[in-house]
Order: structure tokens, then C-alpha cells, then sequence
């Protein structure tokens, strides 16, 4: 009777081979933005309920759901997750139209960009569409690459795709959002070397859509106006980008410290979500900005060289297009508050209050972690198979006969 010797198809060793660097910036990021919430937001929390750790509380709890995210999508091997791509963009879509239905959806300020279940959590699903979009792209590109090298009538279908996305976002009044994530899928298309003769007529469009989109709703103009005049609006329109660069400039190169800068920064709308780079910048100063900086740009050079070194290509594609949407994110809200850039509803991932922006970035870095490690998947399988010439795979399991 033959003996049998049994081998995990995959070694523990491997999971050791993810990138531990970007990890680490991973988590940094993620308790620097937890420390300047928990500063930042206890005079609003107080103001308007009662309660001062009122947003790091939810912060905390959405952390929880959100490295839950991070696991599963750092351990589920990409095959499996590759299988629920298509059905996680439908969902995705179908959540951003139950967005508008009454008693599901909930309008703030004129728009209906959220979700909510009674007693128990509100979710935006454009935060969603970000991670879906780069996710469905990734399997497509990846999935037809040989079609779309032959005929670019086959790019109809994820230009199509983002399209939907856009204009369902669009059609929630969340203009900025809309644009960042046609900017990202943009960025995706060239990523795949794909010949773009298909996004350029829409490129071109974009341009008077925008401008019309901006001029349909008076806040939006004024912001453009603020941005353009900001001494004129600065009591009015431009108030917040105002009262921010005021807020920073007094950071100095050290920092107020937590004590004395909690006056200046209170004064700030929304301090606690889109503003919230001006409390980081008011209490650790040019000294904080800067590191927070050089931190960001570890964490994109170690996202980026992932995606460059992983030798499946959904995986690659899909790292990039996370790490590219986490730092151009991050980029553009710091540049609102520093008045770079005109107005946004944009949130600084890792810092803003908001579960549904918080839990989305830590499933993307989730996601990244998961490329970090395919080549030691490959690699393993393939030296399992160069050693043992006589292997079947059982329920998961290697089995050798002798």
C-alpha cells in the first residue's frame, strides 16, 4: 500500500511575505487621523449632541468594521474575490439608485447621497462606487486584454460602466465626487494601455458639462467665486477655506499643541470631516504637515511598487487604481483646506469623520496587502509543483504519492 504525505497548498510562510512597510504606514495613518478626530471634534460633538466623543466614538466603531474589511480582503485570495467583482459593481450601482427612494435614502442639504438603516448607521454609496469602479475596470482590463488589443469596440463596455457611475453620482448633486472618480477610471484606461478614442469625445464633453452643472446650483458657483475672489467672499462663501488658513497659519513651524489650538480650530465648519487637515496642521505645524506628507508618500511608493511588482495583473491593476484613488484623495482634500483648490465635499481618508469613507480605505489598503503577497501565492505554487511530480489536490489539500 502507496504512502501518502501530506502538504498545505499554502505554506503559513507565505501570508509573512506581505508588504510589511506599507502596513505600517497602513496603520500610522489611520492613528494619526484617529488622534487628530479625537482633538478636533469635541467641541462639535458637545455643540450639537451633547456628547465630545460623539464622532470618535463612530470613528472607532467604523474602524472596527472597517479592519474587518481589511482582513477579508487581505486574506481571500484574489481568485475568489475576482468572482464577485461584476456582482459587488451592481450592487454598488443599485445602492446609489436606492439612495433616491423615500424611507431608504436620506436628503441632507438638497441631496440624497445616503443610506440609512434606522437606529443603527448611515452609509454614502458613492464611497463604494470608488472601490467598485477600480475593482470592475481591473477584472475587465485584465479579463479582455487580448479583445481590446484587437478591436477597441470592446472598451464600449467599462466606458459605459463609468459613465453610469458618474451620472448616478452626478444626479445625487455630489459634483466633486463625480469628477474624481471619472478622473480615476481616466487614469485606469491609460493605466491598461487601452487606446482612449473612446473616452475622448466624452472628455470633451465633460468639459461644458461641468461648467453647466456648476452654474445649475448657486453654491457651487459661489465656491468657484470665493476661489477666484477669496478677499471678497472671505465673511461669506469663502468663510471656511478663510478661517482654515487662518487656523494653519498660526501652527507655526512646532505647532500650537493640543490645549491652545482647540480654540482656533472649533471656529472651522466642519473641522471634523472635510476641515479636519487644519486641526492636524494648527497642532503639530509645518513640522506635522510635513510629515504627514512624507508618510503619505511612503504609503503610495510602496502601493504603487506592489502593484508594479505583482505578477497577476487583476491584482495589479486593481492595487493601482486603490493606492492612485487613497493618495489623489488625500492630495486634493489638503488642498481645499490650504485654498489651492476651490471647495469639495472630498474627505482626507484616514482622518474625516464618516464610516462609509473610513471603511472603504481600509478595505482598499486590504486589497493592496493582498497584492503585496500574490507573487509568494505564484511562486509557492509553482515550486510545489517543480518538486513534486506525482501531487493531487484534495479538498484544498496537496497529497504526494510515493
Amino acid at each position: 500500500m502507496g504512502e501518502y504525505r501530506f502538504f498545505p497548498d499554502r505554506p503559513v510562510s507565505n501570508y509573512r511575505k506581505s508588504d510589511s512597510a506599507f502596513i505600517v504606514c497602513s496603520l500610522l495613518l489611520w492613528g494619526l487621523g484617529i488622534f487628530t478626530l479625537y482633538v478636533c471634534s469635541p467641541g462639535v460633538g458637545e455643540r450639537f449632541f451633547g456628547n465630545k466623543n460623539y464622532f470618535l466614538n463612530r470613528q472607532i466603531v467604523s474602524s472596527v468594521v472597517g479592519f474587518s474589511g481589511l482582513i477579508f480582503f487581505a486574506v481571500v485570495p484574489v481568485k475568489k474575490i475576482r468572482k464577485f467583482v461584476f456582482m459587488f459593481a451592481v450592487i454598488s450601482f443599485v445602492l446609489c439608485i436606492l439612495a433616491f427612494l423615500p424611507g431608504i435614502g436620506s436628503e441632507r442639504k438638497g441631496a440624497s447621497r445616503w443610506i440609512v438603516i434606522p437606529h443603527l448607521f448611515s452609509f454614502q454609496p458613492s464611497e463604494l462606487v470608488k472601490f467598485a469602479i477600480v475593482m470592475y475596470l481591473a477584472h475587465m482590463f485584465d479579463a479582455h486584454s487580448s479583445e481590446y488589443e484587437e478591436s477597441s469596440k470592446e472598451f464600449i463596455y467599462p466606458v459605459v460602466a463609468l459613465l453610469l457611475f458618474v451620472v448616478v453620482i452626478f444626479c445625487q448633486r455630489n459634483l466633486s465626487t463625480g469628477i474624481f472618480v471619472f478622473a480615476l477610471g481616466v487614469a485606469m484606461f491609460i493605466l491598461s494601455g487601452a487606446s482612449l478614442k473612446w473616452l475622448i469625445p466624452f472628455s470633451i464633453l465633460a468639459i461644458p458639462a461641468a461648467v453647466i452643472l456648476v452654474s445649475m446650483e448657486e453654491y457651487r458657483l459661489m465656491r468657484i467665486l470665493a476661489y477666484i475672489f477669496p478677499e471678497k467672499f472671505r465673511l461669506t462663501a469663502g468663510y471656511q477655506t478663510s478661517a482654515s488658513e487662518r487656523a494653519i497659519g498660526s501652527g507655526g513651524i512646532w505647532g500650537t499643541g493640543i490645549g491652545d489650538g482647540l480654540e482656533r480650530i472649533s471656529a472651522i465648519p466642519e473641522i471634523q470631516t472635510d476641515y479636519i487637515f487644519a486641526g492636524w496642521a494648527t497642532m503639530m505645524g509645518l513640522f506635522g504637515v510635513t510629515s504627514y506628507f512624507i508618510l503619505l508618500v511612503v504609503f503610495a511608493c510602496r502601493g504603487f511598487k506592489i502593484a508594479l511588482n505583482c505578477p497577476d495583473r487583476f491584482a495589479a491593476y486593481g492595487s493601482f487604481g486603490c493606492t492612485l484613488c487613497i493618495f489623489c484623495q488625500s492630495v486634493f482634500n489638503c488642498a481645499v483646506v490650504c485654498g489651492a483648490s476651490p471647495t469639495t465635499g472630498i474627505p482626507l481618508p484616514f482622518f474625516s469623520s464618516g464610516g462609509s469613507s473610513l471603511i472603504i480605505t481600509l478595505c482598499m489598503c486590504g486589497f493592496i496587502i493582498n497584492a503585496s503577497h500574490c507573487d509568494a501565492d505564484k511562486e509557492s505554487g509553482q515550486t510545489l509543483k517543480n518538486k513534486f511530480d506525482n501531487i493531487e489536490t484534495i479538498g484544498g489539500v496537496v497529497v504526494e504519492y510515493e
